[in-house]
């Protein structure tokens, strides 16, 4: 048999064109946790909350991008919703790692970072990476909830979390692939939730129908030409959105 190396190169694409195409469509059939992730991640940022992703290699890229859609803006201006991703502090995960081992390097900053009323976000491609699920536990542990991102079968991830979408493929490529698209679904839900109405002024995290899961809550609108009232932050719900106009 000819090995891949030796195809046409056409046909190489046209076979990740295909798996690809298949694999989206298969997306559909996901609605339902797509809505339930996007909800709990509404009900976190309205009430004063935050949303930490965390992953390895191309799913510590994802929660870097997801984070900054949030934090910057996916397509419409709005204030910036508070994400961080636990991916970028070379230094807290090397420290850690080091001294605790590499098992622990979300897991510590959980500990450190998250409080209840925030949401945490585990994406593993197996669903079952030993760091992204000691950070769930521990998550689970301190009150906090959880969403994840897996494929395959879901692997252990997928009983540690309150949501997990799970992409339908094998393959990684693919289910990475499920996990950028999904995250861009998710953005374009939250963000539709904290879009500026210019009569009002204001920001209203609207939760109603399938993201009833908490009371609305207005948000500071933050947009240069309106005015803008500022939420006292609190222990519980940790700091108020931050402020500044939206970029692009």
């Amino acid at each position: 048999m000819t090995s891949s190396a030796r195809r046409p190169p056409a046909e190489i694409i046209a076979r990740h064109l295909a798996d690809h195409q298949r694999t989206i469509a298969a997306l559909g059939d996901l609605t339902d946790d797509l809505e339930r992730i996007a909800g709990l991640m509404i009900r976190a940022l309205a009430g004063g909350g935050r949303i930490f992703w965390l992953g390895n290699g191309g799913s510590a890229a994802d929660s870097q991008h997801l984070a900054s859609e949030l934090v910057g803006r996916f397509e419409r201006e709005r204030p910036g919703l508070a994400a961080i991703a636990l991916t970028t502090d070379s230094s807290a995960l090397t420290a850690i790692g080091n001294d605790y081992g590499f098992e622990q390097v979300f897991a510590r900053q959980v500990e450190a970072l998250c409080r209840p009323g925030d949401l945490v976000i585990g994406i593993s491609t197996s669903g079952n990476s030993p760091n992204v699920l000691r950070a769930l536990e521990r998550a689970r542990d301190l009150g906090i909830v959880t969403a994840a991102f897996s494929g395959r079968d879901g692997g252990r991830l997928k009983d540690l979390a309150e949501a997990c979408l799970i992409a339908p493929a094998d393959s990684t490529a693919r289910i990475q692939e499920v996990h950028l698209l999904a995250g861009h679904i998710l953005c374009d839900l939250v963000e539709a939730h904290f879009t500026p109405d210019a009569s009002l002024g204001t920001v209203t995290a609207d939760v109603s129908g399938p993201f009833a899961t908490t009371s609305p809550r207005q948000v500071a609108d933050t947009s240069p030409t309106r005015g803008a009232t500022t939420p006292t932050p609190s222990a519980a719900t940790g700091p108020p959105l931050p402020a500044g106009p939206a970029t692009a």
